[in-house]
C-alpha cells in the first residue's frame, strides 16, 4: 500500500554567534504549522507531519544534555520518539527505511542526525536501541539469528568514497555506482562490516568520520558540500512453521545531505565557465526528482523522474519512489538573515510531503535466495561466453561491449560474495572482523590515555561534528612536521596545499612547548603569520599551510583549570568561526572579530559571514595558483554600491584576480569566484593524482580571463545641483576605483540650453521657478586623461534619472581618450521629482576599459616569486567616502550662484550710477528686467521682480533709481 513520505521541520538551538548578536527570529511554530515572517511583516504558513521548536526553552544539565524548560521545546528524545522509533519498528518488520536531512549549511542537519556529546541524534540512538532490542529478545529465548552490518560512504563531487576504507579516496573517479535489476542501484566495492554491539558501530562511525576529516583537509574539500550516507543492514534469520530458514532483511539508510547555500549566493551567472566539479549537481537533481514525484502523486502519469541525473538520486531511488518507508527532516535556521534560504527549504519540504512510496516486507527462504543468486550467476556466465549476450548485441562499439562484460563480471563477483556470506556462520564473520579490529581498538585506547598527559593538537573544522577527529601528539623532544615527500618520515605527517617537506618543528622541553616554522613555510598562530620560534599556550590556534587548522591542548593547564573550575562550568573552547574571524582581522579587515561578537544589522551580518567564508578560499586559490604556477593572485575587496555605479544598495564582497605577469586585473562577484574555485580545486586534484591532462586549454582554464573582458576602471560621481539654478557645470573630475584610488580624470560639461540647443551662459533661477516649465540641457563627456596604460580601450556608461538602460559612449583607444560624447535631455514640464533628483542625487558615470593582451611580462619569475613581489600590494580595499565630492560640488554651485547674483547686482548699480550722472530719476522697467532675467524665460531675483510688478500694478512705466539701489 502506497503511503506519503513523512516530513518534519526542525528549528535548531541557538548557537553562540546568534546569542551574542541577538539575531531576530523569522520563524514561529504552533502545533504542526510553521510560520515564516519577512521584514515587512508578511507571513507564509506551512503544515507538516511534525514541526519541532528546538531553538530555545531548554537548559543544559550536568552531563550536557539539553533538556526542556518549556513544553514547546523538542529535545532529542522527542524527535527520536516521533521519527527514529518508527524507523526502528519498520526495520524489525522487514521494511527498508530511509531518513534524510536537508537544509542550509549550519541549520542543524547534523545535530538532528548525529547530535553531539550527550545530545545524541537519530543515527546513534537507532543503532543503540537496535542492539538493546536484540539483547532483550535473545534473553527471552528467541531462536532467531540477528545480523547487523554497517557501511558509511561519502558523495563529493559526484564521486563515492568508502569512509571505512581510506584507500578508496585514492581511486580516480571514486567507487562505481551500478544497477541491479532486482535491488536497484548500489556502490560497487563498498565495505559492509559486521558489528556485534553499539560500541562497534560507534567505533566504526568515528573511524569513518576521521577518514573523512583527513581526506577533506588534505584535498581542501568543504565537508558541508558532501553527502554522508550511513546504511545499516539488519538481517533476521529464523525457522518458519515448516522448519525452513527464513531471511528477513531491512536496509536503514540514514542520509545527512550537503548543506544548501543561500538562494542569492548560488550559481555563477554570466561566467563563461560553469562549475565543472558538479558540487551542486546532486542537490539540484534531488530537487528535480522531488518535484517530479510530487507531480506524479498528483496524477501526472507522464512525468519523467530523473533518478539517473546524479549519484545521490540513484542511491535514493528506493527511498524516494520505491520500496521504502521514508522520513525527511528539513532543518531550519530561525535567524532573519537566512530568511530566503529558510523559505526555500520550507517550500522544498512542502513538495516532498506529496511523494508516495510503496514498501514491502523483504522476506524469503534463505535457500531460495542462495538458489536465485546461483541461477543469476549461471545466466551471466552463459552471456559472457556468448560475448555479452543480447545486451552486447545492442552496443554500438567495442568499448561498450567491454564495459557490459565488465559489469557482468562485477555482478557475478557480488553475487558470489553474497552466497558465501549466507553460507558462512555469523559467528565466523564476527570473529574475522574482531581480529582485524583488535589492533585498532588497542591504538584508540592508547591514544585516549595519551591525551590526558601529553600536549597535543586537535583539528578544528567548519563542521562541528568533524572537530577533534584528528589528533597529533607533541611528546618530549622535537616533533618534525612535513609532507610525505620529505627525506625522512616526519613525526606529524600533513598533506595538501602549501605543506612543505619540512614545514615546522614543535619542541617540548620540560612541558614548555614552542613552534618554529622552517624556511618560508606558512604557520599562523592566533591569526598572525609567524617567522620565528613562539611558545604555544593552551587553546592557541595554529594553522599550517592553508587548511590545517588546529587547537593546542596542554594537559597541565587543563588539569589546573579542572581543579579550580565551578561544578557546572564547561571549559570554553575556540570555535572555527572565531579562529577564522581572528585570521580575517589580522589580514587587514579590522574590526571583524569584534563585529561578530556584537549586535549587527542584517546586511552587516551577511557581509561578515561571507568574509569569513571567502578568506580561506582566497588562501586556497592563491596556494593552488602557486602550486600549478598559474601566475595569478587573488584578494578580497569590499565594494560599496556607489563604487559599483549604484545610487543605493549594500556593500558587497568581491574578489580581485590579478595577472602577476602583466598587471591585468579583473573583479569577480562572489558567485563567480566560488564557481571558479571549485574548478581550480578539481584541476589541483587531477594534478596531484598524476593526470597528464590536468592543465586545461585556455578557454576552459578557471585561472584565465580574456583581456578583452570589460573591466570597471572606476567611476565619477557628478552632483548636478547647479542644473537646478540653470548654471552650467564644467569640471575635470577624478576617476576613482573601489579603493578610492585615482585612476585618471574625466572631463565633462553640463549645459542648460535654449530650444535651439544653444548653451545658456548667464542663466540663473531659483529651483522652485523651474517647476512646471520646459527645460533643455546637455551632458557632454569630452574625454579622459591619465588612464592606466594597461587599458587599450575605454568607454563610459551612465543612467540619468529614471533610465533603465545605461547610456553608452563609443569606445576610444589610448590612455588619454577623447570621447567627444554629447547627450541631449528635454523635460517638459519639470516635476518636483526631477528637481529633487537634480539637487540631491549624484549622476554616476562608470568608466570601463579593456586591457592589453601583452604587457611587461616577467617571464623569468615563477608564481611564488611574483606573489612575494606583490605581497605588500595584496591588501583588502575599502570604498572611498563620497561626502567630500558632494561638498565640493555644492561649494562650486554656491560660488557660481554668488558670482551670477553679484554680476547682476553690479549691472544694476552701473545703471543706477549712470542715471544719477545724467540726473535721471527713473529707470525703464524693460532695462531692469533685461538685467535680472537675461534669458527672458524665467523670473530673476525675487525681490527686484516684486518691485517691478508693483510698478506695473500702479500703471507706472518706470522705477526710481533710488528704489533700485535700496532694493
Amino acid at each position: 500500500m502506497a503511503e506519503n513520505i513523512k516530513v518534519a521541520v526542525r528549528v535548531r538551538p541557538f548557537n553562540e554567534r546568534e546569542k551574542t548578536m541577538k539575531s531576530k527570529l523569522c520563524l514561529q511554530m504552533v502545533g504542526n504549522t510553521t510560520t515564516i515572517t519577512d521584514e515587512k511583516g508578511g507571513t507564509k504558513n506551512f503544515t507538516f507531519d511534525y514541526s519541532y521548536w528546538s531553538h530555545e526553552g531548554f537548559k543544559s544539565n550536568a552531563d550536557g544534555y539539553l533538556e526542556p524548560t518549556d513544553s514547546k521545546y523538542a529535545d532529542q528524545k522527542k524527535v527520536f520518539a516521533d521519527l527514529g522509533q518508527g524507523v526502528l519498528d519498520n526495520a524489525w518488520g522487514g521494511y527498508n527505511c530511509s531518513l534524510f536531512a536537508y537544509g542550509q549549511t549550519g541549520s542543524g542537519k547534523s545535530y538532528s542526525m548525529v547530535g553531539y556529546g550527550a545530545n545524541k541524534g537519530i543515527v546513534p540512538i537507532v543503532c543503540e536501541r537496535l542492539f538493546q532490542d536484540i539483547d532483550k529478545r535473545m534473553k527471552e529465548g528467541n531462536k532467531a539469528e540477528y545480523q547487523v552490518k554497517v557501511s558509511m560512504l561519502e558523495i563529493y563531487n559526484e564521486q563515492c568514497r568508502d569512509l571505512f576504507n581510506s584507500n578508496s579516496f585514492k581511486v580516480k573517479g571514486g567507487l562505481k555506482v551500478r544497477n541491479n535489476p532486482k535491488k536497484g542501484f548500489f556502490v560497487d566495492g563498498l565495505s559492509t562490516l559486521p558489528v556485534s554491539n553499539y560500541a562497534d558501530v560507534e567505533r566504526k562511525m568515528n573511524e569513518g568520520t576521521r577518514n573523512r576529516t583527513v581526506a577533506a583537509t588534505q584535498m581542501n574539500q568543504t565537508s558541508s558540500r558532501a553527502h554522508t550516507v550511513v546504511a545499516i543492514n539488519f538481517t533476521q534469520k529464523s525457522p518458519n512453521k515448516e522448519g525452513k530458514s527464513m531471511t528477513k532483511t531491512s536496509i536503514i539508510n540514514l542520509v545527512d545531505l550537503a548543506g544548501s547555500e543561500r538562494a542569492n549566493k548560488t550559481g555563477a551567472t554570466g561566467d563563461r565557465l560553469k562549475e565543472g566539479s558538479a558540487i551542486n549537481q546532486s542537490l539540484s537533481s534531488l530537487g528535480n526528482v522531488i518535484t517530479a514525484l510530487a507531480e506524479a502523486a498528483e496524477g501526472n502519469k507522464k512525468v519523467h523522474v530523473p533518478y539517473r541525473d546524479s549519484v545521490l538520486t540513484k542511491l535514493l531511488q528506493n527511498a524516494l519512489g520505491g520500496n521504502s518507508k521514508t522520513v525527511m527532516i528539513a532543518a531550519l535556521s530561525p535567524a532573519n538573515v537566512n530568511y530566503e534560504e529558510t523559505l526555500s527549504t520550507l517550500r522544498y519540504a512542502n513538495r516532498a510531503k506529496a511523494i508516495k512510496t510503496k514498501a514491502v516486507v523483504n522476506e524469503s527462504p534463505t535457500d531460495k535466495l542462495i538458489r536465485e543468486l546461483r541461477e543469476e550467476n549461471a545466466k551471466l556466465m552463459e552471456m559472457l561466453k556468448q560475448g555479452g549476450g543480447g545486451d552486447a548485441a545492442g552496443a554500438s562499439n567495442k568499448e561498450e561491449v567491454e564495459e557490459l562484460k565488465k559489469e557482468m563480471e562485477e555482478q557475478m563477483k557480488q553475487n558470489q560474495n553474497e552466497m558465501e556470506a549466507m553460507k558462512k556462520t555469523w559467528e565466523e564473520r564476527l570473529a574475522e572482523e574482531s581480529k582485524i579490529n583488535k589492533d585498532k581498538i588497542e591504538a584508540e585506547k592508547k591514544k585516549q590515555e595519551q591525551m590526558k598527559s601529553v600536549p597535543h593538537l586537535w583539528n578544528l573544522n567548519a563542521d562541528a561534528s568533524l572537530c577533534g577527529m584528528v589528533v597529533h601528539f607533541c611528546p618530549e623532544g622535537d616533533s618534525k612536521i612535513g609532507n610525505k615527500s620529505a627525506a625522512t618520515q616526519p613525526d606529524i605527517l600533513l598533506a595538501g596545499l602549501s605543506i612543505h617537506k619540512e614545514h615546522a618543528v614543535i619542541s617540548n622541553k620540560k612541558e614548555k612547548v614552542t613552534i618554529l616554522p622552517v624556511g618560508g613555510a606558512k604557520v599562523v598562530l592566533n591569526g598572525d603569520e609567524i617567522r620565528e620560534e613562539k611558545q604555544l599556550n593552551h587553546h592557541d590556534r595554529v594553522m599550517f599551510g592553508t587548511s590545517h587548522l588546529y587547537i593546542f591542548h596542554h594537559p597541565k593547564t587543563y588539569a589546573t583549570w579542572l581543579k579550580n573550575k565551578d561544578a557546572k562550568a564547561q571549559e570554553p573552547k575556540p570555535t572555527f568561526e572565531e579562529a577564522q574571524a581572528e585570521i580575517a582581522e589580522n589580514s587587514g579587515f579590522m574590526g571583524i572579530s569584534s563585529g561578530i561578537k556584537s549586535k549587527s544589522n542584517k546586511d552587516d551580518l551577511i557581509l561578515q559571514e561571507d568574509l569569513i567564508q571567502l578568506l580561506p578560499m582566497i588562501n586556497e586559490t592563491n596556494a593552488i595558483s602557486e602550486e600549478l604556477n598559474k601566475k595569478v593572485g587573488f584578494e578580497v575587496v569590499l565594494v560599496s554600491p556607489q563604487a559599483r555605479g549604484l545610487k543605493e544598495g549594500k556593500t558587497e564582497i568581491m574578489v580581485k584576480m590579478k595577472d602577476l605577469d602583466n598587471g591585468n586585473e579583473w573583479t569577480w562577484d562572489r558567485n563567480k569566484f566560488i564557481n571558479r574555485k571549485y574548478i581550480m580545486q578539481e584541476m589541483y586534484m587531477n594534478y596531484m593524482e598524476g593526470d597528464p591532462d590536468w592543465d586545461l586549454p585556455q578557454d576552459q582554464d578557471p585561472f584565465w580571463e580574456d583581456p578583452d573582458t570589460e573591466v570597471l576602471i572606476g567611476n565619477v560621481h557628478v552632483y548636478l545641483s547647479s542644473l537646478a539654478f540653470m548654471i552650467e557645470l564644467e569640471e575635470t573630475m577624478p576617476i576613482t576605483d573601489f579603493k578610492g584610488n585615482e585612476q585618471g580624470h574625466l572631463m565633462l560639461e553640463v549645459h542648460p540650453c535654449d530650444d535651439k540647443w544653444n548653451n545658456i551662459e548667464d542663466g540663473y533661477v531659483e529651483p522652485a521657478d523651474l517647476k512646471g516649465q520646459k527645460y533643455n540641457f546637455t551632458i557632454n563627456i569630452n574625454g579622459a586623461r591619465g588612464l592606466p596604460s594597461k587599458y587599450d580601450r575605454s568607454f563610459c556608461t551612465f543612467k540619468f534619472y529614471l533610465d533603465d538602460v545605461p547610456i553608452k559612449c563609443d569606445e576610444c583607444t589610448g590612455f588619454n581618450p577623447n570621447y567627444k560624447f554629447k547627450q541631449q535631455f528635454t523635460y517638459s514640464p519639470v516635476t518636483q521629482q526631477l528637481l529633487d533628483y537634480i539637487q540631491k542625487e549624484a549622476l554616476v558615470i562608470n568608466v570601463w576599459g579593456k586591457q592589453k593582451k601583452e604587457q611587461n611580462v616577467q617571464k623569468s619569475l615563477n608564481t611564488r616569486e611574483l606573489m612575494q613581489r606583490e605581497k605588500t600590494l595584496l591588501r583588502p580595499g575599502f570604498t572611498r567616502n563620497e561626502s567630500n565630492y558632494k561638498m565640493q560640488s555644492e561649494v562650486n554651485t554656491y560660488r557660481k550662484r554668488a558670482e551670477r547674483a553679484e554680476l547682476k547686482i553690479n549691472k544694476l548699480y552701473d545703471m543706477c550710477n549712470k542715471a544719477k550722472e545724467k540726473k535721471e530719476k527713473n529707470l525703464k522697467i524693460e532695462d531692469v528686467e533685461g538685467v535680472l532675467n537675461s534669458n527672458n524665460r524665467f523670473k530673476g531675483v525675487a525681490r527686484m521682480m516684486a518691485l517691478i510688478e508693483s510698478a506695473k500694478d500702479d500703471n507706472m512705466g518706470k522705477v526710481t533709481s533710488q528704489a533700485c539701489v535700496l532694493q
